[in-house]
């Protein structure tokens, strides 16, 4: 139930902010058992409005009241419903039954069996009609997959999964053909039979979709112009002076209303008169009403003859069962997995999906060409006279540098594209933060690890480093170290700034500044500015790899000592924690979603 439903946004400028009215006191009750269609011209405010309902916009802004069987908005509640956005968020590189396979792991109640769940799964499938593609890839931008129309009934299968007690949906038929539009509003009839609420908002549906929706709410630029059963719509409207004077589908006749535009519609006597009035005052001649002065007609019209009856029954309690009340008064969240089973879950998860993205043969084909690269120019290199140890000590340093800036531009892109699948999942209550971020940073790692094995194969022993398994396999580790610490800072930068041009520019100016204090081009580094060289893992990773290589051969290269290299180790140790701690507590500390 809602009452008196009002929205603003502040719109901030140079100067002052201006305070911009969304929905002016809307009105409206939907039960168990029924579905509400929320209809409008674009920009009416209907989407405002089912985001308030399902709990996804900062109600510090909204006025009025929100309840659910007299029970007000809470965390537990994330669980219990189902919210359908208008535009798909699905990952590319999943399949149709793999999408909602890990939605029912993840939502489905922990009382069921893994098999249980994974059944649900196959069930949804069929019952949306997905059984012919649910081996194909969903898709996206630069891959191919399913189709638009069956894009949009994963999202409502993800959502329906879960068999919700509230199940909202931002134009659930965009997209699709006339029959599968009619068929997934009869699946949503079919949910709203089982004793579940139903809100939807609907664009422009056909008049055999229109006569399925139980109530019907039409906005108009933020007000409330009709609400109540949507079979006695057009009577209404007949009633105030407003019949269609053709035959005309009922969808059509009340969004032209919506919008004033009373073409093939009959114009009520009163504002024939109000036409009549403008006309003499101006000295002009309008034959028809103006769109401003008709939504006023009908807001007056509404507010004066149907508004305090529908208030007056509002008041009339409902009468809940018992189960129907306790399936929203609790408020303690229920996971529909423990914390070990979401990490796992999003591990493999985040690996099916990366997976293609990591071994393309793109990336492949650029660290192999770079490795062959340096083996040409280090061929056969040797460190025994001067000049030659520099040059060696130059192709170490470009390792240290390569794998440290590569990781650091992969890792920037993890947030802020998973962004708004994180917002989706978390508002729904999924997972949690902790079992999320741990699951995204270490399913990463099996897949960055191995390509530098396949670049040190080709450039350690082209360029002649140290022939010893000892030095090599130290290397590797070294450079394992350095890719692990180089991806927590990325990690750290996208996940503050959830910006990608705003993260690659600040990855950029603290690579570089990391490369030039690396102990390479500077040996002697002002004072002043010394203390940056000890926050790059470059220098750390730099200095490690010359002791590899140089260790009890010569006492310093470039000024630095052949010690037992504890320090570097400890401070790259201390860079992999630190690094991805900053980037949790900037996850945790930002709101993902209005609503979460």
């Amino acid at each position: 139930m809602f009452k008196d439903v009002t929205y603003k946004v502040i719109i901030k400028g140079l100067r002052t902010n201006v305070e911009k009215e969304i929905l002016y006191g809307i009105t409206g009750q939907v039960n168990p058992g029924e579905v509400l269609a929320l209809m409008g011209p674009s920009g009416s405010g209907k989407t405002t409005l089912l985001n308030l309902l399902g709990g996804r916009l900062i109600r510090s802004t909204a006025g009025g009241s929100i309840t659910y069987n007299d029970q007000s908005y809470n965390k537990f509640l994330k669980s219990r419903i189902g919210f359908v956005m208008q535009e798909d968020v699905l990952f590319p590189h999943l399949t149709v039954k793999e999408t909602l396979r890990y939605a029912a792991l993840l939502r489905l109640p922990n009382t069921l069996t893994k098999e249980q769940k994974e059944k649900r799964a196959i069930d949804v499938i069929y019952e949306l009609g997905l059984e012919r593609c649910q081996d194909t890839m969903i898709g996206g931008s630069f891959v191919r997959g399913v189709s638009g129309g069956e894009r949009r009934r994963v999202s409502i299968g993800n959502e329906i999964i879960i068999n919700p007690s509230l199940l909202f949906l931002d134009e659930p038929t965009s997209g699709l053909d006339s029959t599968t539009a009619l068929r997934i509003v009869q699946i949503l009839h079919e949910i709203a039979e089982a004793g579940k609420t139903v809100v939807t908002t609907i664009h422009q549906p056909s008049s055999r979709l229109f006569h399925k929706f139980d109530k019907l709410i039409l906005l108009g630029k933020g007000s409330l112009i009709y609400y109540g059963k949507a079979a006695e719509a057009m009577n209404y409207f007949a009633s105030i002076g407003c019949s269609p004077l053709i035959a005309m589908n009922p969808a059509e006749f009340l969004l032209d209303l919506a919008n004033g535009n009373l073409s093939d519609v009959s114009v009520p006597s009163e504002l024939e008169d109000k036409v009549q009035m403008e006309n003499s005052e101006a000295d002009s001649r309008q034959d028809r009403p103006s769109p401003t002065l008709v939504q006023e007609y009908l807001v007056e019209a509404y507010e004066t003859r149907v508004a305090e009856k529908e208030k007056r029954k509002m008041l009339t309690p409902l009468t809940l069962d018992e189960e129907m009340k306790s399936k929203v008064s609790s408020s303690r969240r229920q996971w529909g997995a423990s914390w070990w089973e979401q990490y796992s879950i999003l591990f493999r998860r985040g690996i099916k999906e990366r997976r293609h993205e990591y071994f393309s043969w793109l990336r492949i084909t650029q660290v192999l060409a770079t490795a062959i690269i340096l083996g040409l120019l280090w061929w056969q290199s040797e460190s025994r006279s001067p000049k030659g140890l520099q040059d060696q000590a130059g192709l170490l340093f470009f390792i240290a540098v390569f794998w440290g800036f590569f990781p650091v531009f992969t890792a920037i892109f993890t947030f802020p594209q998973e962004r708004a699948m994180l917002s989706k999942e978390r508002a729904a209550d999924m997972y949690r933060l902790s079992a999320y971020f741990l699951a995204r940073t270490t399913s990463d790692l099996p897949l960055d690890l191995l390509l530098p094995i396949l670049f040190l194969l080709v450039v350690y022993f082209m360029a002649g480093l140290r022939l010893s398994a000892a030095p090599f396999f130290l290397t590797m580790v070294t450079i394992f170290l350095s890719i692990v610490a180089a991806q927590g800072l990325g990690l750290a930068i996208g996940a503050t700034l959830m910006d990608v041009k705003k993260a690659t520019t600040l990855a950029s100016v603290t690579v570089m500044t990391f490369m030039l204090a690396g102990g390479f081009f500077v040996q002697k580094v002002p004072v002043f500015v010394a203390w940056i060289r000890y926050l790059s893992f470059n220098y750390h990773t730099y200095k490690l790899l010359l002791k590899v290589q140089y260790n009890n051969i010569i006492p310093a290269v470039n000024g630095m000592k052949m010690d037992n290299g504890v320090v570097e180790v400890t401070a790259l140790i201390a860079m992999v924690f630190g690094y991805r701690l900053l980037a949790y507590i900037s996850l945790r500390r930002m709101r993902l979603h209005s609503g979460s």
